[in-house]
């Protein structure tokens, strides 16, 4: 037997294995930084030194054999094997004390950072590098080692951790309601009770009013319009922004109302600069602590996990 048959090029397994996790390609190409064309004709040269056919190509899309996908399973735990290996060795003492971490942009200002001050103070050796991200992290192809996300807690290949589930309130520039001076140009007020949390929306008091939405999350005014019944379709959304910060301080300069997250705007309610005239809507999503399997294990990550679940019932200050 031909050692060197049984034992393929890394780069070969690479272009193999990626090209089977997503069946593609294209997305193969663009998680390992190469072509689309070099990734093919290194899955070519492993089917030829192999003898048999890893993929079927229909036109542009390809699906993977039984015997693709058998290699597959045993070559992606094997790749696991090394990348776990390779983490170990490359954990030196000062990288066994760093992590990097992705967030979402606006849970990072508002809710992660006013509270890392206590994270130093307690392990004054650690090094949290921060990465803003909105979109999923793909912890396969991102050199990133966790992430602070939101969604529903089901993702493949990935442990996560339940920090908070989501609650929307619906926030509004005190010139928009009652108590408040007229906003400019005439605007609409919004019509609230002396307890604000004592009245239910109608869409008498939301006809008129700008709707902001953050573009991540396009069905929050249809689940917060659900939960009091009312009818999504006969309000008019207006601009959508990426980050809910932009959202929040649009609602601050009278450009509409808007649904965030109530933890993100504790500071804005306190001093006045907000107001949420209607009690908050649990949403569909909450906010987890994510990463994958092959750094459960890492000192780093173990520290920063203990002290952020520990958080989630103390104040920033």
């Amino acid at each position: 037997m031909n050692y060197r048959k049984l034992t393929p090029s890394m780069s070969l397994l690479l272009a193999f294995e990626a090209s089977a996790r997503h069946e593609s390609f294209t997305r193969a190409a663009e998680e390992l930084s190469l072509t689309q064309s070099a990734v093919s004709r290194q899955v070519q040269t492993l089917e030829a030194m192999l003898g048999i056919a890893l993929f079927e190509r229909e036109g542009k899309r390809i699906l993977t054999t039984d015997a693709g996908r058998a290699y597959m399973i045993e070559i992606g735990a094997a790749l696991t094997q090394i990348r776990n290996a390779t983490l170990q060795a490359l954990s030196s003492e000062s990288s066994r004390r760093r992590l990097r971490v992705a967030t979402l942009p606006t849970f990072g200002a508002k809710w992660l950072l006013p509270r890392l001050h206590r994270l130093y103070r307690a392990h004054p050796d650690l090094q949290i590098d921060l990465h803003s991200r909105i979109e999923e992290v793909d912890f396969a192809a991102q050199p990133l080692d966790a992430a602070i996300t939101v969604g529903d807690g089901r993702w493949p290949n990935v442990i996560a951790h339940r920090l908070y589930a989501e609650e929307l309130i619906l926030i509004a520039s005190p010139a928009a309601l009652p108590s408040g001076r007229r906003p400019r140009g005439g605007g609409k007020r919004l019509s609230t009770a002396r307890n604000e949390h004592s009245v239910r929306p109608t869409v008498d008091m939301l006809k008129g009013l700008t709707l902001l939405r953050v573009s991540s999350f396009p069905d929050a005014w249809r689940e917060w319009c659900a939960h009091f019944g009312l009818p999504h379709d006969a309000l008019k959304l207006g601009p959508s922004f990426e980050l809910t910060s932009h959202l929040i301080q649009a609602v601050i300069a009278e450009i509409g109302v808007g649904l965030v997250p109530r933890m993100l705007v504790e500071d804005e309610l306190s001093d006045g600069r907000l107001r949420s005239p209607f009690d908050p809507v649990a949403s569909s999503r909450s906010y987890y602590f994510t990463y994958p399997e092959r750094v459960r294990r890492h000192p780093a990550l173990e520290a920063f996990r203990e002290w952020l679940l520990r958080e989630q019932t103390t104040p920033a200050r």
